[in-house]
Formats: structure tokens, C-alpha cells, sequence
């Protein structure tokens, strides 16, 4: 009876086993969301009859503990899965940082010792003054004695003091050091606290086995974004377009030769769809609040954007001086100036707010260092928008009934990759609301938070070129290049560095996300043709006419063709519209152009000759109450 009772404890305690020792396991393939990523790890293990727990540890400590999924289990069933951080236990460390850690404690040996020494040569320095007191009431010291003395306090005294210099000056010198490999640490993103994670897996089988598992899950901390290069030779040949993905991972292991994919998923948008009730209204007391539904943007937290800066206007492109930005969450921000322009560090922010008295207030992702804005009275759909290398802005605001110049059209006679395949000769996968990039070559991306640049794809676009210049706005001529079918391309919203006739040109924003058949892009100012815009003096004048003030206006716009080749060019330009009947806008005069009565805009189609200037005239009245002030 012993026995038994001896034989079944036996048998409990294995069948109940635990495998304390952290079970080694691997990264193979890793997808990238805009947000987060997927790691797909596997591992081999032995699972004997009964149930048995086994530990994976050193794992990421950002880990979504309901991601978690296991795979490969054959016959064996899940008893339970845990999650946990584990405080002890740290990840391991690259090379090159532990050997600039072990630099440092080096050094901070060395200053140790030079502070033992200073120490020792300020005592010694203490004794002497302490014991310099010569002879005493009953005897007297010889010159010759005193003359020994004094050399020899001299000389030891210096010598002490040059050797505590020496000591200070090389502690200096070891601290600069210090602070240098510090700095490049902070660089290498290296932070001792990191803990590890932690998967509990308990699992049993009524048969001795050996499994293969897969083991799943969501991290944060990790994300990539797009980077385009725009490239332009002349306008006589197709765009350059080269989708680049910057990939960042600070989740605390690193990602060694894996099969790496790129997906436009955010798995942590908000997935949950709308519910409606019913609107009942009554009678309430204070003003009156529109509601306002979540606007869909589709722009992705960028990280690695320092400083944010561009234009605040309203819908018709008026810029708005004095409008707020805000960083939200914070108190920090800033206002537009005059001219609607604005700058603000980001300081770790994921968004910013932008508000005006009167006008909607609208919270963007920190997603580009340009971000426009037009802020709005009421909901107002885009026919189409076009993106300016000094931000984005309505068509219908800014290029009126612009239709581009055609300089030169192209057809796709290039050689195309493979269906499902980029240029590059990754994969191309559709899914139901995403698309990935399975990148063929494996890769490696450090837990560092540093930016590893992979190309997912290169075009060669067909565009049409046309210049467009505003100078009411922006006093230069821009050229701009116009995208037909843009969709096939697969972009996401972010921005572009522009290189032309093989020179960098400045950056510019891409929007795919706009509902319109074409994309145009700025490929920046051309400073090889000029364009000013100035008020006619000696038209200029005010009349008071009874209760009346009446205010001639007159503009003159110069435009001067430098290049050595002729140009097309649209000029826009506009004269205000009354939204009030008792503000009349009288003796609208143009040149050659087409005028907008409805927007008030005007446009001239232009063709001018290498050297040759042109120049075009636009005046107009205003009468209004003279004791009332106007917008001008």
C-alpha cells in the first residue's frame, strides 16, 4: 500500500511538470503595421504525457497579451497562457554596446583612482602646513636651517599641487570621454531598465510528443511610414517616383534575418462601427453647438518629426492670423502670424490641434513636417487637391479652373514588373481593406528606434508639367507635375523629397488619400522665372462721397522669362466678392484673362519667350459706409 501511494505521487508530480528553464525561440518573420507590428516566433520543444508549462522568455515587454496565438500543437490542447513582465531578468545586449558600457566603467575606474590620488596629495599637503612651525621659545633655528627648510617646503609644496593639477586636469579630460560615449549610447537608444517579457504556455497530450510551435502576437513601440523621392530630369521626360518605407522598432529584441512584410493595417484604429439614435430637440438655454462627426484622415503618427510648420487658412484660402496650434495634451503651442504661417517643436506629441474663433476646430496626426490647413465654417467637399511644395490647399481656391499645360504626355512603354510584384521584385498582396509588401530579402532591424530605409517599390510616372505661379500668395513660379491614376501605386499619405535636374529642390506633402482621378505635386520654384505683384501708386485713391467711402484699387503683375527655353504659364490672381449689400465692388477692370465673377478669380494662360517680360494690370473699386472698417 506504501508503494502505491508512493507510485501515484510520483506519477502526479510529473505529469504536473513545470519547465523553469526558459525555452529558446526565434523570430522568423515579422509584419509591420503604419502601427505596431506582428512577430511570429517558433520554438521546439518536447511535451511528455500530462501536462507540462513551459516559459518562452526574454520576449518583447510590449507585447498585447490578447494577440497572443500558438500554432503547431498536433494532437496536444492549451490548459492556459499567461503574460508577464519579467523585472529580473534583462534583454541581451549588442556587442558594441556592451563594450562601450565597459568603456565607461573603465574610465570611472581611472577617475577613481585619480581622486585616491588627490586625496592622498591634499593630506600630504595638510601635514606640511600643519608641521612647518620651526624651533620654539628655548632654541633658536640657524639661517642655514631655515634656508633647508624653506627650499624643501617650497619644492614639495609645488610638487604636490603640479601633481593635484595633473590629477584634475586627466579627470577632465576622462569625464569629456565619459560624456561622449554616453551621448553615442543615447544615440543607440539604450536604456538598462528595459524589463523582458514573459509567455506562460501549459499544455497536455496523452502522448509523448515533439512540437514545432508557432507563437504569435502584437507589439507596439514598432511602425514604419513612407518617404518618397520625386524625381524630375526635365520636362520633356517621365517622373521618377521611388516608394521608400522607413521602418522603427524600439520593442527591446531585435528582428535578425527575418521575412519581413509591410502592411498599410493599423490594427489599433478604432474598429468599431457607428451607432445612431434618434434626435430628439427641445427648447434649451445658451448658444447653439453643431455636431461634428470623427473626420477620417487616414494620416499615421510619424515619430520621428521634430518640428512641424506650414499655412492656417480659411475654406477660401485666406490665410488667418492668430489662429492657435496646439500639441495636444499639453499646454504647449504656438499662433500663426499674419501671413498664416506657423512652426512648432512637436516635443513627443502625436498630434496637434488647430483652432480659430468662428471656425471648426480639427486635430491631425503629426504625420509630416509640412501640415497645411484651411479651416472650415461647415462640412465642404474637395473637387480636387493639389499638393504645393509650401503645403495643400484647394483647387477650386487657388487654380480656379486651372487645366494643365500639356508640355508632354507619356504612355507606360516601360518594361512593368510582374502582376503582384514591384519593381524591386517584392510581393504584392491585396487584402480586403490593406495592402502588404512582402519583402523577398530578409532583413534585420535592430531594437534601437532608428530608422531602417527599405524600397518597397520605383515608378516611372507618366505626368503632364505645367508652371502655375499665385503671386498674391507666394511671389514664385512653381512647376508642377500632374499623376493620372495615381491609385495603381498604392501610396499612402506622407512626404516627398523633390530632386530636379538632378538637384535637391526642397520637400513637398502626398495625399493620396483625395477623392480624384489625378494627383499634382510641386516640384518646387523655378528662380529662373520672376514674377512681382505691386499696388499702382498713382491710381491708388480714396473719395468720400456723402455717407460713402469709395477706394480705387489697381495691381500690376510682372512676369520675366529667364530660362533659355519658352514657357507655358497660368497666372491666378483674384478681386474680393461683397458678402454684405452694403459693401459694393464696382469698375472691375483686367487685361487679357478669364475672370471668375462668381469666385472672383482671374486668369491669364500665358506663353513667353526666353528674356521677354510681360505685364498684366487688374483694378477695381470699393464703396462702403464711411464710418465702417472692411476686410481688405
Amino acid at each position: 500500500m506504501k508503494y502505491s501511494i508512493l507510485l501515484f505521487l510520483l506519477s502526479y508530480s510529473l505529469s504536473f511538470s513545470n519547465n523553469d528553464k526558459p525555452i529558446p525561440s526565434t523570430v522568423k518573420a515579422v509584419t509591420v503595421f503604419v502601427n505596431g507590428a506582428e512577430i511570429t516566433r517558433t520554438a521546439n520543444i518536447i511535451l511528455p504525457i500530462g501536462t507540462t508549462q513551459f516559459n518562452f522568455g526574454k520576449l518583447s515587454p510590449y507585447i498585447q497579451e490578447n494577440s497572443i496565438q500558438v500554432s503547431g500543437l498536433k494532437n496536444a490542447s492549451i490548459i492556459s497562457i499567461n503574460y508577464g513582465i519579467n523585472y529580473i531578468t534583462k534583454q541581451d545586449k549588442s556587442e558594441d554596446i556592451e563594450a562601450f558600457q565597459d568603456k565607461i566603467k573603465a574610465l570611472n575606474d581611472l577617475i577613481q583612482l585619480e581622486d585616491d590620488l588627490i586625496s592622498g596629495y591634499e593630506e600630504e599637503l595638510n601635514i606640511i602646513t600643519e608641521n612647518r612651525q620651526l624651533g620654539n621659545s628655548n632654541q633658536v633655528v640657524s639661517l642655514e636651517k631655515l634656508k633647508e627648510f624653506t627650499a624643501y617646503y617650497r619644492k614639495r609644496v609645488t610638487e604636490v599641487k603640479n601633481a593635484i593639477h595633473k590629477s584634475v586636469k586627466k579627470k577632465r579630460e576622462l569625464d569629456i570621454e565619459i560624456n561622449a560615449l554616453k551621448s553615442q549610447l543615447r544615440e543607440l537608444n539604450v536604456d538598462d531598465k528595459v524589463q523582458t517579457g514573459e509567455i506562460k504556455l501549459k499544455l497536455n497530450t496523452t502522448s509523448a510528443v515533439q512540437l514545432n510551435l508557432t507563437i504569435t502576437y502584437n507589439v507596439t513601440n514598432a511602425g514604419w511610414f513612407p518617404i518618397y523621392d520625386l524625381k524630375a530630369q526635365d520636362i520633356n521626360k517621365p517622373l521618377n517616383l521611388a516608394y521608400k518605407a522607413h521602418v522603427y522598432q524600439n520593442t527591446g529584441t531585435n528582428w535578425e534575418e527575418v521575412k519581413l512584410t509591410l502592411s498599410t493595417n493599423d490594427p489599433y484604429t478604432n474598429n468599431l462601427k457607428p451607432e445612431l439614435s434618434p434626435k430628439y430637440l427641445n427648447f434649451t438655454s445658451g448658444y447653439y453647438q453643431s455636431e461634428n462627426s470623427v473626420k477620417n484622415y487616414n494620416y499615421k503618427y510619424n515619430p520621428f518629426i521634430q518640428t512641424v510648420s506650414g499655412i492656417v487658412t480659411d475654406a477660401s484660402g485666406v490665410p488667418l492670423p492668430g489662429a492657435n496650434v496646439i500639441v495636444k495634451g499639453t499646454s504647449k503651442g504656438t499662433t500663426t502670424d499674419f501671413d498664416g504661417a506657423y512652426s512648432i517643436l512637436t516635443n513627443g506629441g502625436r498630434e496637434l490641434v488647430f483652432s480659430y474663433v468662428g471656425f471648426k476646430s480639427e486635430s491631425l496626426p503629426i504625420h509630416s513636417s509640412i501640415i497645411n490647413l484651411n479651416l472650415e465654417e461647415d462640412m465642404q467637399m474637395l473637387d480636387e487637391v493639389v499638393v504645393v511644395g509650401y503645403g495643400k490647399n484647394k483647387r477650386s481656391d487657388v487654380t480656379g479652373s486651372v487645366s494643365s499645360i500639356k508640355i508632354n504626355d507619356f504612355t507606360n512603354n516601360y518594361s512593368k514588373p510582374k502582376e503582384n510584384q514591384t519593381a524591386t521584385g517584392d510581393l504584392i498582396v491585396e487584402g480586403i481593406n490593406n495592402t502588404n509588401f512582402e519583402i523577398q530579402k530578409q532583413q534585420t532591424i535592430p531594437s534601437d528606434g532608428d530608422i531602417s530605409v527599405i524600397e518597397i517599390d520605383h515608378f516611372e510616372v507618366p505626368a503632364t508639367y505645367s508652371y502655375f505661379a499665385a503671386p498674391i500668395a507666394n511671389e514664385n513660379v512653381f512647376l508642377t507635375a500632374k499623376i493620372g491614376e495615381w491609385q495603381q501605386y498604392n501610396l499612402l499619405p506622407g512626404e516627398a523629397n523633390i530632386y530636379f535636374e538632378g538637384s535637391y529642390s526642397g520637400k513637398t506633402s502626398v495625399n493620396p488619400y483625395a477623392t480624384t482621378d489625378s494627383l499634382t505635386v510641386s516640384l518646387g520654384a523655378d528662380p529662373n522665372i520672376n514674377i512681382k505683384r505691386k499696388s499702382t501708386n498713382n491710381f491708388k485713391k480714396t473719395n468720400t462721397i456723402g455717407s460713402n467711402e469709395i477706394v480705387n484699387k489697381a495691381y500690376e503683375i510682372e512676369l520675366k522669362n529667364n530660362k533659355k527655353s519658352a514657357i507655358d504659364l497660368i497666372i491666378m490672381d483674384r478681386i474680393p466678392i461683397s458678402q454684405n449689400k452694403d459693401i459694393k465692388v464696382d469698375d472691375i477692370e483686367y487685361d487679357d484673362c478669364e475672370y471668375n465673377s462668381k469666385k472672383g478669380l482671374l486668369k491669364w494662360t500665358v506663353n513667353i519667350i526666353p528674356t521677354e517680360t510681360k505685364t498684366y494690370k487688374f483694378s477695381y473699386a470699393l464703396k462702403y459706409p464711411k464710418y465702417k472698417s472692411i476686410n481688405l
